[in-house]
């Protein structure tokens, strides 16, 4: 795989996001059978006010968030619910997948707040992000389902609790 991670916020390399990318790329890569050797992302690794100006050029909301996703090509479903379609390889054979950025400021503060460890809040947000590459979205409620379903299976495999569950569900 080819993974280019441009770090802007040094707190994410006393963070090991370097390893945390790795693991939950290629769990989401390994989860769809998709050849890592051929997949190209690129990863932003930045604060609130970096995020805030990426969220504001490009979904003109002026504010921070946790994470973005710029797919290379819209693999989207039509139908609510629907499968996306796979990604496919360009001329040169490579399968370019797109590029997620991510604020350490908003992450960390999730984390804390929902009492997760960085790392898997970390791991969390960058399969969210990677599944909209892969076509996935959770505008629409089956969109929605289907894509929490999902990352719920891949955060499994790692070992990482079902984000979606709160402590006070029965």
């Amino acid at each position: 795989m080819t993974l280019d991670i441009t770090i802007e916020d040094g707190r994410w390399q006393d963070a090991g996001l370097e390893a945390l990318a790795g693991e939950a790329i290629s769990a989401v890569l390994a989860h769809f059978a998709l050849d890592a050797s051929m997949c190209e992302i690129s990863l932003l690794a930045c604060d609130d006010p970096r995020i805030a100006d990426l969220n504001a050029e490009f979904r003109e909301k002026p504010v921070p968030t946790n994470v973005l996703s710029w797919p290379t090509e819209d693999l989207a479903a039509e139908a609510d619910g629907g499968v996306p379609q796979p990604p496919e390889a360009d001329f040169t054979g490579e399968i370019p997948l797109g590029d997620i950025a991510v604020s350490f400021d908003t992450c960390a503060r999730e984390a804390a707040e929902a009492g997760k460890s960085l790392a898997d809040h970390t791991r969390h947000l960058i399969i969210h992000g990677m599944l909209h590459l892969l076509g996935y979205d959770h505008i629409r409620d089956r969109d929605a389902a289907l894509m929490e379903g999902i990352e719920i299976l891949i955060l499994g495999k790692l070992g990482i609790a079902n984000p979606y569950m709160s402590e006070d569900a029965p």
